[in-house]
């Protein structure tokens, strides 16, 4: 065959090739559900492009932390106006005996740079993509809940001008369920085209993700690793619910209140710093939901780390009277680090209720750094 006849032959066969390369990538799904795995998530085509996120560049180093400013923030945060020294017994012995003003601020590592609390005001929309029930991200679609999101972010900019607020799209990554699965664990894993949803949806307005775990019977730390590909994202935090963490009663969620140890929130901030040294990231938020006492045993040992920025978040629902006192009682008076309350649109407002308003909310000692709406 002539060499010209060849040549020409074989760039047709390329063109070809593109071509059919481009309309697959333009009309086939960006990932397909192949099938149900064993331990009941879905099952994703790992040969799509696509299925996991791609890892960007580190950020860009941030200013070292002005140590002065962040200590001025926390006693703001306690209503404190001159620095109080802290006596360590009565941070040891900080139950409800001991006046709350006593012991906030807290004494913590001081975070690396690049944190967003204290200076900042997490404002965060909660949910999961698949339940219109389950809160804020599932009830509306996506332009209409960043609208409402972005309603609630300029109420507590207006309430508070000196800390800005960063918004968050907290999604339930990983869902308590009343049946076992093929695993037996009582929680269901979301797929990975949710998490991305999330993570897309929050670089539309400039906030940060929340991914949460229900672990039901699951291994926390294991429901947590899951999330890797995700918390190696420098906008990518985390959070735990201690309320469906069923391992240490053996019961099925919702059934009992569960419980979480202070050596797990250890174990998973640990990895979480872990990942920040290794990814060259900016620190971690780590949220941990309360509203009774048993839900977190030994509070007093949990230990914010400099790359770990630890909220613990009353996320009880009721009247005003009933959240104030279970604020008080379970995140206050076992002072971690910073602290985050949760409103909901609907439940508040049962028996009569309403929900508290951002001036009533910063009037608490400490004032919340994370607001969470369901």
């Amino acid at each position: 065959m002539d060499k010209r006849v060849t040549l020409q032959v074989s760039a047709a066969i390329v063109v070809g090739v593109l071509v059919v390369i481009t309309v697959l990538r333009n009309f086939l799904p960006d990932r397909t559900v192949t099938a149900v795995t064993s331990d009941g998530t879905l099952a994703l085509d790992s040969t799509v492009v696509g299925d996991r996120p791609s890892e960007p560049p580190p950020p860009p180093p941030s200013p070292p932390l002005d140590t002065a400013a962040y200590d001025a923030k926390l006693r703001q945060l306690a209503h404190v106006l001159e620095p109080v020294p802290m006596d360590p017994v009565l941070t040891e012995t900080a139950a409800t005996s001991v006046p709350i003003q006593s012991i906030w601020p807290v004494t913590a590592a001081y975070p690396n740079p690049g944190a967003i609390l204290p200076f900042s005001r997490i404002v965060a929309y909660y949910g999961n993509f698949y339940s219109r029930g389950m809160g804020v991200l599932g009830k509306y679609d996506p332009d209409e809940m960043l609208q409402r999101l972005d309603v609630e972010v300029k109420t507590w900019n207006a309430a508070d001008p000196s800390t800005p607020v960063v918004p968050a799209i907290d999604y339930i990554a990983a869902t308590a369920q009343l049946s076992p699965g093929a695993d037996g664990k009582y929680r269901f894993r979301m797929p990975d085209s949710h998490k991305d949803k999330a993570v897309e949806l929050a670089s539309k307005i400039g906030g940060i993700v929340i991914l949460e775990v229900q672990p039901g019977l699951a291994d926390v730390l294991g429901e947590v690793r899951h999330l890797e590909p995700y918390l190696k994202l420098p906008n990518v935090h985390l959070a735990l619910d201690p309320e469906f963490a069923m391992i240490a009663s053996g019961r099925r969620p919702g059934t009992v209140v569960g419980t979480m140890d202070a050596t797990t929130i250890n174990s998973v901030a640990e990895y979480l710093a872990a990942t920040v040294r290794d990814n060259g990231l900016p620190p971690k938020v780590l949220v941990v939901h309360r509203y009774t006492r048993a839900m977190v045993t030994n509070a007093d040992k949990i230990v914010p780390l400099p790359e770990v920025q630890i909220v613990m978040d009353m996320d009880g629902w009721g009247p005003p009277s009933q959240k104030i006192v279970s604020y008080k009682a379970y995140v206050a008076s076992e002072p971690v680090q910073f602290t985050g309350f949760k409103l909901f649109y609907r439940n508040d407002f049962w028996g009569g209720g309403r929900m508290m308003t951002p001036e009533e909310i910063l009037a608490l000692t400490p004032s919340p750094s994370f607001i969470q709406y369901q």
